[in-house]
């Protein structure tokens, strides 16, 4: 026999041998194989059930729960769109009850809002964090408001670190509005170069920006 032909006769008696052994593993451990497809299959039925039956239902009731809210804070009635009156749930309520769907995820935004709003920075901050956004603009405001919210008690470095990430996350133009802040808030720690470097940023990449019209006084209030 040539080597070639010796060489495929045995390329085919080690398929064989797989095989064989892949049907004995099969037949041998044939329940634990079918309980454990069973359970996949139980498994992806109840999460599509759990959706269908549960949370897409849920999700329309939050969805019209937030929109009464979102006119009574369209007033500028930030406690009651809090706190929630005979008509409306408040957005602590709708994030607190409806806390897996989109809505109530919004709301915890919309709660921080209104703390801060009405001065209670610490109550906005724990709100602000709870809120996980995929809008950009949206989420990249709730990190400017959570750096506002530092700077409000004292807090510095940390508003820094905020408006810093609310920078370069954002747009032309909240990127230059969270730059400015942060080269204030440094100003008021004396680190002169850090706040040179962010007003330059906005003379040099957003000049035509509402802060760009004047940064040339802040680079000069700094450097003098």
């Amino acid at each position: 026999m040539s080597k070639k032909k010796q060489k495929k006769q045995d390329s085919f008696e080690n398929v064989e041998t797989a095989l064989s052994s892949a049907e004995l593993f099969v037949e041998k451990n044939r329940n634990t194989i079918l309980y454990a497809v069973s359970g996949v299959i139980l498994l992806v039925l109840l999460i599509l059930a759990f959706r269908s039956l549960y949370l897409k239902p849920r999700e329309v009731t939050a969805a019209n729960e937030i929109y009464k809210t979102q006119l009574v804070f369209a007033r500028d009635s930030f406690r009651v769109a809090l706190e929630g009156n005979v008509q409306t749930l408040g957005f602590k309520e709708i994030a607190s009850e409806y806390s897996i769907t989109k809505s109530g995820n919004l709301a915890n935004a919309y709660a921080g809002i209104c703390y801060y709003k009405i001065g209670d920075y610490n109550n906005a901050i724990k709100y602000l964090n709870r809120f996980d956004g995929k809008d950009k603009y949206l989420s990249t405001i709730v990190l400017g408001l959570t750096g506002d919210c530092y700077a409000n008690i004292g807090e510095t470095n940390k508003a820094i670190s905020y408006f810093e990430k609310a920078a370069s996350k954002g747009d032309d133009v909240t990127t230059p509005l969270y730059l400015k802040k942060a080269g204030v808030a440094y100003e008021t720690l004396n680190k002169a170069d850090k706040a040179v470097a962010a007003y330059k940023q906005i003379k040099e990449n957003y000049p035509n920006s509402i802060e760009g019209e004047d940064i040339d006084k802040y680079i000069a209030r700094v450097q003098k």
